[in-house]
This record gives structure tokens, C-alpha cells and sequence, in this order.
């Protein structure tokens, strides 16, 4: 343990880290200014951080890293840290975005629809990836952020499944294309859902459920909703975040799941299982958030914070991109997430239809 914080305190004790860390708070910032202006908004302030972090990798290589290969591994570990700590932290405090009081409430039909769409969405994406020769990890992130909840439960699930040292750049890479892929697939369904849904003879509330049963990302639901006006924004928005609680039990299982079919890493004596206690810190938020008067008062303030905090680890996961790999590798993901998607949009519809 000593050990590992003196490694640790070493690593982040660096020019090298100051500089990324800078670097990416500047790209977090500019994400959630971005985000107001219309384009920008559908794909939120953590896609806009995780393109800025891909474009800046070159300059930071250019001029800054150079032929120096000490500053080469600094820069690569001090990104590497970044979107790994800050990740954790991101994820807890976006837990007071939950209003536990309103989804028990307003929205208790829609928690157990939003436990059904969110398990179906990730098995059959899982198998339509896998039958498409996805490896494992890009196939289950897609599948997370297909059904949860976009970036942020990719970047929440990662979190959740251990792999070796060896495997580490591999999953980064497959972070980003798993977040690319859903990004893509949430900015065009949102845009089909508006033109789409006033044929389809939907009421408001209607419009609003499917949007928030269907959408990969917060922000496609909200601009969906927002489209048909207040009663489908709210509706939505519930909808969305009903989905965005399922992201806790989604971690949990499927580190289990990882650990016991395709962990390489390996276990002296008995077998433990890396449980994800970051997500009991981002249940804790909800409910220190909802039920305490003077953390409710604030929770805005706290999940601005987290989209900040979340924005650094998606600058410093695409300052560490592998464009090669993703090029390579991404295409049938794509593919495996628009067909979920497809399918995804007309089953939200059709329970809309039938539930509301």
C-alpha cells in the first residue's frame, strides 16, 4: 500500500500532470459554455471535452512532448490518472441530479419500465455487437451507454470492470468509442424522434416517455421533450432519470458478470470481485440530495460540478486516444448501437402507447 501512494504521489507531483490537469479544465469549461448554443446542446458538454481532448493530443505532442519520452509516459499517465480519478468523482456527484422524492413519486410507473428497457437494451445490443465481432469490452460499454444513460454510463460501467495493466490502453481506447458511438447514435435519434413522433399521433406525456424510454443522453431527452413542450419535458426528464438509476444495479452486475467471463486479471486465493463503491457514493448524493435541506438548496450547484469534474476525464481520456484503433474497430459497434437503436426507439413508443 505504501508503495502504491508513493508511485501515486510521485506521478501526479509532476509539470506533467499540472499541465494536462490544466489543460483539462480549460476543455471542461469550454464544454459547458458550448452546450447553451443550439447544435451544441445535443451532444452535451462531455462529448464536446472528449473532442477537444482528441483534437489537443496533437499541439500537446507537437510542442510540448516532443522527442522527450520521459514527458511522453508523464503526459500518458497524468491523462491516465485524471480520467480515472476524476471519473469516480464525476459519478458520484452527478448523483444529485436524483430526486429519489419525485422518481418514488411522479415517477414510480416509470421505474420498472425503465428497469426492463434498460436490461433488454443491454442484452440485445451486447449480442448484436458480439455477433458482429465486437470484442467484449467496446460491446458492453455500447450496450451501457445504448441503455443507460449515453457517456456517462459508459464512463460508469469502465469504472465498474477490472482488467490487467496489459489491457488498460485497449479498454481506454474502447471507452472512447463506446462514448463516440452513442454520442452519434443519441444526436441522430433525437433529431428522427422530432421530426418522427408528431405522425405518430402521440400526446405530450406520450412524446415525452418515449423520448426519455429511447434517448442515449440527458441532454437528447431534454431536447426532445422540450421540442413538445412542458408536459413532455417532464415527463421525459423523469423518464430519463428513471433510466439513470439503473446505471447503480447495471455497475454492479455487470462487474460481477466481467470478473467471472472475461477478467484476465489474476486473484491470490480467493476470488474477489472489484465491486464498484463509487455507485454507493452516487446513491449516498441522491439521497443526501434529495432529503437534506440544505445539500437540496444547492444540488444544481453540486451537479454543475460534476459535469465539470466528468468533462476533465473525458478531455483527459481523448488527450490518450488511439485514432488507429478506433478506426479500425468502431464501425460495427456503430452498427450493433443503430440497430438497438432502432429497435429501442419503437418498443419505448409502443410502451408510451400502452402505459401512458
Amino acid at each position: 500500500m505504501r508503495e502504491f501512494c508513493t508511485k501515486w504521489w510521485k506521478r501526479i507531483a509532476t509539470t506533467d500532470m499540472l499541465f494536462i490537469a490544466i489543460l483539462t479544465l480549460i476543455a471542461s469549461f469550454i464544454g459547458s459554455w458550448l452546450k447553451q448554443f443550439p447544435g451544441f446542446s445535443l451532444f452535451g458538454a462531455l462529448i464536446i471535452a472528449l473532442l477537444i481532448g482528441m483534437v489537443i493530443q496533437f499541439p500537446i505532442r507537437s510542442f510540448y512532448v516532443g522527442s522527450n519520452d520521459d514527458r511522453k509516459a508523464g503526459v500518458k499517465d497524468a491523462a491516465g490518472l485524471i480520467s480515472n480519478k476524476l471519473l469516480r468523482l464525476g459519478i458520484i456527484l452527478l448523483g444529485f441530479k436524483l430526486n429519489l422524492e419525485v422518481l418514488f413519486t411522479q415517477g414510480i410507473k416509470c421505474l420498472p419500465i425503465a428497469a426492463v428497457i434498460v436490461t433488454l437494451v443491454i442484452v440485445v445490443t451486447y449480442a448484436i455487437a458480439r455477433a458482429l465481432k465486437v470484442n467484449p469490452m467496446l460491446a458492453i460499454l455500447t450496450a451501457g451507454g445504448t441503455g443507460i444513460c449515453g457517456a456517462a454510463a459508459v464512463m460508469g460501467l469502465s469504472g465498474s470492470i477490472t482488467v490487467s495493466e496489459e489491457e488498460e490502453e485497449e479498454k481506454a481506447d474502447d471507452e472512447v468509442m463506446a462514448v463516440a458511438t452513442v454520442a452519434i447514435m443519441g444526436t441522430v435519434f433525437a433529431l428522427i424522434e422530432i421530426a418522427l413522433f408528431p405522425l405518430f399521433g402521440l400526446t405530450p406525456a406520450q412524446q415525452g416517455v418515449a423520448a426519455g424510454a429511447t434517448l442515449h443522453e440527458i441532454a437528447h431527452a431534454v431536447a426532445v421533450g422540450g421540442a413538445f413542450g412542458e408536459e413532455a419535458l417532464n415527463m421525459a426528464t423523469i423518464m430519463k432519470l428513471s433510466r439513470v438509476l439503473m446505471l447503480v444495479f447495471a455497475a454492479i452486475i455487470i462487474a460481477i458478470w466481467w470478473d467471472r467471463k472475461h477478467s484476465t486479471v489474476k486473484h491470490e486465493g480467493k476470488r474477489k470481485v472489484a465491486f464498484p463503491y463509487f455507485m454507493l457514493g452516487f446513491i449516498a448524493a441522491s439521497v443526501l440530495g434529495t432529503y437534506v435541506p440544505f445539500l437540496t438548496a444547492i444540488s444544481a450547484n453540486l451537479v454543475d460540478i460534476a459535469y465539470i469534474v466528468l468533462g476533465m476525464a473525458m478531455a483527459a481520456l481523448g488527450i490518450n486516444v488511439n485514432f488507429k484503433a478506433i478506426a479500425q474497430k468502431g464501425a460495427k459497434a456503430v452498427l450493433a448501437s443503430f440497430i438497438a437503436s432502432v429497435l429501442l426507439m419503437f418498443f419505448g413508443v409502443g410502451i408510451a402507447v400502452l402505459f401512458f
